[in-house]
């Protein structure tokens, strides 16, 4: 089985004390720098330039534009801010390849990202490049002052392309199960196995609860500040939803009872023709799902994927149970009690995303990173099969709008305890 996930070495920026401290943390920089920008190669690898230039809805984005726009971060906040002299490699690259950075300058429209064929895939190629021999020349002649500087930037650019590199399989996913010939990102590829044993579903007690990221390594700013919540009360299912606990849902109607769904969900239901979870597909009768590994008959005993929180939240109530909030499930899987809490689907809660008490955004334009998403969206935890090693942690909120589902998402249960 092929696997999609690589590690990269993880920072550590103290301020160095002398120059061997200096050298230490430069070569500490360059390495992690080095591998998680060759992972973004490696996964663009198998993709063809015409693969790389689709962009197959709006929310996508074509591989290309992913590696150009982690390339841009680079130029525009470390080196167009730290490396005096330094020329940035085309003058309307950032206009192309910003994203949401208002404050970094105009930007091209997000939805018209695929009419940009030019410059081609050879050509951002040959941007990483240039941007990466400049990164690594500034990291190899930065005093300590400089290195010490730019450490948490470097790391927080790091943490972003590793986003970036599980939005690449999941646009490219997406662009392929809408060709009616369906291609195979990797032939080898097969979902992980799913997780069992133990109790299905275990039990928090009330009781009140730290909750966000504690420490100092690495986190982005929504996972702060460290506050207190009163989580139980509550059951939370040990396994996540399988396929075949899915197929029974359709086969009751449940895409077809407006009584199981939020209003917006069965609108959304009604618009779309939505019948199963995303990239399902009826083949002489059975369904079957498009897959990184190309098109592959339904595993029963995988975890569901490909499912909105609209989808989500309509199985829980015919199942006469609801989501987790994210509160609930931070603190289930920072007792170890969740089966496959990572690495196999995201896992959508019943929780609004919204600033923690005491949330500040960051100055500059590193602020827009995630508080101003903080708004019409809900909070998925863990991780996807996608996810790179080392990009997961129990604090860790992702977030998407409810009607979303083409990124790797599922779900677990939750019930009241007795």
């Amino acid at each position: 089985m092929t696997t999609i996930a690589s590690a990269a070495a993880p920072l550590s920026a103290p301020c160095p004390s002398s120059v061997s401290d200096s050298s230490s943390l430069a070569r500490d920089l360059a390495q992690a720098y080095r591998a998680v920008r060759g992972e973004t190669e490696r996964r663009a690898a198998p993709l063809s330039p015409e693969d790389q230039q689709v962009q197959s809805m709006p929310d996508a984005s074509p591989t290309k534009w992913h590696r150009a726009h982690t390339t841009w971060f680079f130029e525009q906040f470390l080196l167009g801010q730290h490396c005096p002299g330094y020329v940035p490699y085309h003058p309307d690259y950032a206009f192309l390849f910003n994203s949401y950075y208002v404050s970094a300058g105009p930007r091209a429209v997000r939805a018209e990202r695929g009419l940009v064929t030019r410059p081609g895939a050879a050509e951002i190629t040959a941007y990483r490049r240039h941007v990466d021999a400049a990164v690594l020349r500034f990291f190899e002649q930065a005093d300590a002052a400089a290195l010490a500087a730019v450490a948490p930037l470097v790391e927080v650019g790091l943490n972003h392309e590793q986003q970036h590199q599980e939005l690449m399989l999941t646009d490219i996913l997406h662009a392929f199960a809408q060709n009616p010939i369906p291609p195979a990102y990797d032939p080898a590829w097969r979902y992980p196995a799913a997780t069992r044993g133990g109790d299905d579903w275990v039990t928090l007690t009330e009781g009140i609860h730290a909750i966000g990221h504690a420490g100092a390594t690495f986190h982005f700013d929504n996972e702060k500040p460290v506050h207190r919540a009163l989580v139980g009360p509550v059951k939370l299912a040990r396994h996540l939803v399988s396929n075949a606990e899915w197929l029974e849902f359709i086969a009751d109607g449940g895409y077809r009872a407006a009584t199981l769904w939020l209003m917006d969900g069965f609108a959304a239901v009604e618009r779309e023709g939505w019948e199963a979870p995303g990239h399902w597909r009826r083949v002489n009768g059975e369904w079957q799902v498009m897959t990184l590994g190309g098109l592959q008959p339904i595993d029963p005993a995988a975890p569901v994927c490909h499912v909105s929180y609209y989808e989500a939240d309509a199985f829980a109530r015919w199942r006469g149970q609801h989501l987790p909030t994210e509160m609930e499930w931070e603190v289930a899987a920072r007792a170890g009690l969740l089966n496959d809490a990572f690495g196999m689907v995201w896992q959508w809660t019943r929780s609004a995303y919204a600033a923690y008490p005491g949330y500040r955004a960051v100055d500059g334009a590193l602020g827009e990173y995630n508080g101003k998403f903080m708004v019409n969206q809900l909070v998925l935890r863990g991780s996807s099969l996608a996810t790179p090693a080392g990009h997961s942690r129990i604090s860790y909120r992702n977030f998407f709008y409810p009607h979303h589902r083409w990124q790797f998402t599922g779900l677990r249960l939750a019930d009241y305890a007795a």
